[in-house]
């Protein structure tokens, strides 16, 4: 699809306001990672632009803050409409921007649209509470902070940004949002939705980089709450920057999944299917992938040989091709860096099974497509340990179930994991045990409206996509009424 079908913009500046700036100044390119194709320019603001957007955002606060949970709802089902109609061309220009296969592109819509109505829908029931105290009565209410600085990544960018503005827009809050200086497009494109449903103001959005942006958006005094997905790194900046201010961060950082296999699995075909979908999701660029596969002794051998007979079946083409399975990393130096890592393997010792290639694809002469690699390693080698952020499964053997629960929890990371068994004794202890904010039984990866994600230890701080991330986004205000005033006694 060419550029022209994808109705872009040759420039788009920074959404401030209600309208979209039309100064030149500080342009950044952005290009096709497979096809090095120049798609737009996108403004590279700075500090001067996040205080215009926070402005902005304050003055839209007055209004939007006092409205009805009814009238946000009505805005936020407009809004899924509005992204629903035209979710074909914006998982396009999504897939030629970040280098995602286009059948990945249109499940992400789907579950960005779901999660704005799931939100339309919540925030009704997200009621006050009170009661009757000696004299008077008591109320509780919830309330909204105010201006929320928000940061999402460039690996999944619609799904990120409807876990931000969804819970903090139907919470009665206004937004000065960052997108990735990789994947800006589609979320600029969908500014042009946001302005014909909400009023100017509520929603803002800067692109630039995390050095300029980012620091201003979490050093800037007018911001009341930080939300960020992204690495455990700059996530430590962030929390860092929301407690010098003692605001609020809600924080959904890296991971290195484990996901574990019982020998009591009655499907192996399918389990093998599974746990390939769990690591090659994004191209294996996402922070909740299964990239630690422990896999009983008893049937290891027969697992392993369907496991890299199913990776060698996988099709590694251009994102836009409809049976392409993984398709390019986002850039030359995420490719060099899962490369690195793949070299890293070898040097110590891990076996591998299958890939450790990049591959060359018709048509995409710029793309890094790296082949989806196995390696059989240990659960303390560096591979094991860290976040490739690339199609790059390492598989364990276990036998011993005290054992492998250790390697399990081993690692800095507590974001998601998986468990594969017949035996509900087994699923549920192993569950309890695993220490991951997410735990799939039979089925990696089973994001719905209203199921909590998020991570424990170095995978972040908060829940997103439920109930209890509409409290995350406001805070609660007591009232006490007694009914008439009175003398001291």
């Amino acid at each position: 699809m060419s550029v022209i079908d994808l109705e872009l913009d040759p420039f788009y500046g920074a959404f401030i306001d209600g309208k979209f700036d039309t100064d030149a100044r500080n342009r950044a390119a952005a290009s096709d990672p497979a096809t090095g194709e120049h798609l737009a320019d996108v403004a590279s603001c700075d500090a001067a632009d996040v205080d215009r957007a926070v402005s902005a955002a304050a003055a839209a606060f007055e209004s939007w803050g006092r409205t009805l949970p009814e009238e946000r709802s009505r805005a936020l089902h407009r809004l899924a409409d509005l992204i629903e109609a035209d979710a074909e061309r914006l998982a396009r220009i999504d897939s030629r921007d970040v280098g995602r296969h286009i059948r990945e592109m249109r499940e992400d819509y789907r579950m960005a649209v779901e999660q704005f109505r799931y939100f339309a829908s919540i925030v009704l029931a997200h009621e006050d509470f009170g009661r009757p105290i000696p004299g008077g009565y008591s109320i509780a209410k919830r309330v909204p902070l105010g201006v929320c600085g928000q940061i999402i990544p460039w690996n999944d960018p619609v799904v990120m940004l409807a876990f931000k503005l969804a819970p903090a827009l139907a919470a009665g809050n206004t937004v000065v949002l960052k997108p990735d200086v990789n994947a800006s497009l589609a979320t600029l494109e969908i500014c042009k939705h946001l302005s014909a449903v909400l009023p100017p103001g509520v929603v803002n959005v800067v692109p630039g980089t995390g050095t300029e942006v980012g620091t201003a958006i979490s050093g800037h005094p007018g911001v009341r709450k930080l939300a960020f997905t992204g690495s455990t790194e700059v996530g430590r900046l962030i929390a860092e920057a929301a407690a010098q201010r003692l605001i609020p961060a809600t924080l959904e950082l890296g991971g290195k999944s484990p996901n574990i296999v019982f020998p009591d699995i009655d499907d192996l075909d399918a389990v093998v299917a599974d746990a390939t979908a769990a690591v090659v999701v994004c191209n294996g660029q996402s922070c909740l992938a299964g990239t630690r596969l422990f896999v009983h002794e008893d049937i290891y051998d027969e697992f392993v040989r369907r496991l890299v007979e199913h990776f060698a079946g996988l099709v590694v083409g251009a994102p836009l091709d409809e049976d392409t399975d993984v398709s390019c990393m986002i850039s030359a130096r995420q490719g060099e860096r899962v490369l690195a890592y793949i070299e890293t393997g070898r040097a110590e010792g891990a076996r591998l099974l299958h890939g450790g290639k990049r591959l060359a694809v018709d048509g995409c002469p710029t793309g890094y497509f790296i082949e989806p690699t196995i390696f059989e390693a240990t659960a303390t080698m560096r591979i094991a340990q860290e976040e490739i952020f690339g199609p790059v499964l390492t598989v364990i053997r276990w036998n011993d179930y005290e054992t492998m629960i250790a390697e399990a929890n081993g690692t800095r990371y507590g974001l998601a994991s998986g468990i594969y068994t017949s035996n509900l004794n087994s699923a549920l202890e192993t569950a309890d045990r695993l220490e991951a904010g997410s735990v799939w039984i039979n089925h990696y990866a089973n994001l719905h409206g209203g199921t909590p994600f998020g991570g424990f230890k170095d995978s972040g701080l908060g829940r997103e996509y439920c109930r209890e991330t509409l409290n995350a986004y406001s805070q609660l205000k007591s009232i006490t009424i007694h009914t008439a005033a009175e003398k001291d006694s």
